[in-house]
């Protein structure tokens, strides 16, 4: 019999407590806790962020890290009608790709972000499905483009490979076997499925594919292997289910979640390409929805589809000596006095965060610091206001501008303990947001009118002094870094008209970049500008839009979604330090005097996965 040392090439240790940063497989005595201990692997679903639209029976693509998700119908119950949305997902949030030049549902979709493959599928309309279609498109990257004709044309088929080497296999209706190959040009009759169905699930390669599952008048448990030209039946799933997805290759694959006729599922089960056995289960129970299929079973992705309602809902899969765990917002300690229209001070990091003015049936002047789990109250503001603007850390903060009965350019610091005056704003402004440092703060947008302002204020320490214009004039806006690395977001420009505009400041300009995802006013944002995070406030087309929990972070190029928050609300006080990983969010509406909730957001963290050695 072999020794553990033969087969690891290391002796099991006795240590104090737990080593530093312990290696898969690695096992020791812990002499506190008296316990046989190891690192293992193991599978586990962990949640990612949200897609941007609500969406199921679209296509997929690429990896955890890499993923695409396109057209589909967003609207429950189904079918509603298609959409030509393309979603990329960079493994902590989804952005806007190009659009499919027409919507439609139910196709095949395959292969990496940068070389996906939709074909067939049929145009989503009310009251029912039309026939199915016999486009192709391919993807970039970028943008699609038209690629050969299928012969005949499909509906609720499954595709594997890539652009440029693929397979169609199944379609409606359920009696019907359609196998098409293409080679990157044009499509050829494939070969025939032993079990003849259709919503199937696929994995591999156009020449070393498999199928799982699908539906021939009930759901199918029936699996097959593909190798270009024929197809061999292998062992049966342990569980018969359709309109299930996928992940891997033909020798080892994941196949997750479908209906298992009724119903929706959130199973696993684990292919090693002789025999499936369970893995742990999806936190979301859906079907119809789309996978990072180019992925492999111990990493990919899930997202959109019916739960029944179409969702937005992401999950990751990992199977890894590592915990992974989420992103995500927590409940905090609630303020001592509800507020919303405060402002706090935009550089202070999650426990140790500063919130001040607001209103609360009038303006409010009092201020709340926060150390990491409840707050406490701190001298008050000279001026009474709200709608004002905030800069700095919790010992060192500035307030400036805000309402307090009308547009004010008062500007106070604050030690930690008290305020005092500092020098008075150029232009009386509310509806303003502010970043920066006590003594080096900045001001941009605003309003005095009814109009917005385009106009910068930077803060030197004792007074302001005029600093580059806005390119778009706004008001209601929220901002993240510096005075010298400013990021300004949303906002509203010519009234009621909600804007979605971003710009970066480099301390003598603004510079128009990628829009945010949506319009967006009265929220919260933090971080750097490389860095940023920005949480609810309201969305729409105009001022009347509705409030969100939703949650965007940007990278320095472009915004993605990031976990919503548990509270929907606006007008809102909230900052994320200097960075997008830990954010805190307070007060805000609904109610005539705002609310107390305090929500924390941390990004996604991973740790060794430790476990106990026992006989059982």
């Amino acid at each position: 019999m072999s020794t553990f040392k033969e087969i690891q090439g290391r002796n099991i240790r006795s240590y104090t407590t737990n080593p530093d940063n312990p290696l898969e497989g690695q096992m020791w005595y812990n002499q506190t806790e008296q316990k046989l201990k190891g690192v293992s692997a193991s599978g586990a679903w962990s949640s990612g962020s949200p897609l941007i639209t609500t969406v199921a029976g679209q296509g997929g693509g690429g990896t955890q890290t890499a993923a695409i998700s396109f057209g589909g119908t967003t609207a429950s119950p189904f079918p509603g009608s298609g959409t030509t949305q393309t979603e990329e997902y960079n493994g902590s949030g989804w952005s806007l790709g190009g659009a499919l030049p027409s919507a439609k549902m139910y196709m095949g979709g395959t292969g990496p972000q940068t070389a996906t493959l939709s074909c067939g599928g049929g145009p989503p309309f009310s009251p029912s499905p039309g026939g199915g279609l016999a486009t192709t498109e391919e993807y970039n990257g970028t943008a699609w483009t038209s690629g050969g004709s299928m012969s005949p044309s499909v509906w609720t088929n499954q595709a594997v490979g890539t652009s440029a080497a693929a397979a169609s296999i199944g379609s409606e209706p359920n009696t019907t076997n359609y196998v098409q190959n293409y080679n990157g040009t044009a499509w050829t009759g494939g070969g025939t499925m032993n079990e003849i169905r259709s919503y199937v699930a696929t994995a591999g390669t156009s020449t070393a594919g498999l199928v799982m599952g699908g539906f021939d008048g009930a759901a199918e448990n029936a699996v097959e292997t593909y190798d270009g030209s024929s197809f061999a039946s292998v062992a049966d799933l342990n569980t018969a289910r359709y309109s299930a997805s996928a992940s891997g290759t033909q020798t080892s694959a994941l196949f997750f979640s479908g209906n298992p006729s009724p119903g929706v599922s959130n199973l696993t089960e684990n292919w090693d390409g002789t025999s499936w056995t369970v893995s742990s289960t999806l936190a979301t129970a859906r079907e119809d929805g789309a996978a990072a299929n180019q992925g492999t079973s111990s990493s990919t992705a899930v997202f959109g589809g019916f739960v029944p309602a179409t969702t937005k809902n992401t999950e990751e899969y990992n199977f890894t000596a590592n915990t992974v765990t989420a992103g995500a917002w927590a409940s905090g300690g609630a303020l001592g006095t509800s507020s919303y229209m405060g402002a706090n001070a935009q550089q202070a990091p999650q426990d140790a965060a500063l919130y001040f003015g607001g209103y609360r049936g009038s303006a409010y002047n009092g201020t709340q610091a926060y150390n990491g789990s409840s707050w406490t109250a701190g001298g008050n503001l000279a001026t009474a206001r709200y709608t004002l603007g905030g800069a700095g850390i919790q010992t060192a903060a500035l307030a400036f501008g805000g309402n307090s009965g009308s547009p004010t350019t008062a500007t106070e610091e604050y030690n930690g303990s008290s305020w005092t005056g500092g020098g008075a704003m150029s232009t009386s402004r509310s509806q303003i947001f502010g970043i920066g440092l006590q003594t080096a703060g900045l001001a941009a947008g605003g309003q005095t009118t009814p109009s917005g302002l385009d106009n910068t204020e930077e803060y030197g320490g004792t007074s302001w002094t005029s600093g580059g214009a806005l390119n778009t004039a706004r008001y209601g806006n929220k901002g993240a870094g510096t005075q010298t690395a400013g990021l300004v977001m949303g906002g509203v420009q010519s009234p009621p008209t909600i804007s979605n505009d971003t710009e970066e400041y480099n301390g003598t300009s603004w510079t128009s970049v990628n829009d945010m995802l949506n319009p967006s006013f009265n929220s919260a944002a933090g971080g750097a500008q490389t860095a940023a995070l920005q949480f609810g406030g309201q969305t729409g087309t105009s001022t009347g839009g509705a409030q969100t929990n939703g949650t965007t972070g940007y990278d320095g190029t472009s915004w993605s979604t990031r976990p919503s928050m548990a509270t929907t609300r606006s007008q809102l006080g909230g900052s994320s330090g200097t960075s997008n990983t830990a954010g805190i969010a307070m007060g805000g509406t609904p109610g005539p005097s705002g609310v107390t909730t305090t929500e924390e957001f941390t990004g996604e963290t991973t740790a060794v996965n430790v476990v106990d050695i026992t006989t059982s």
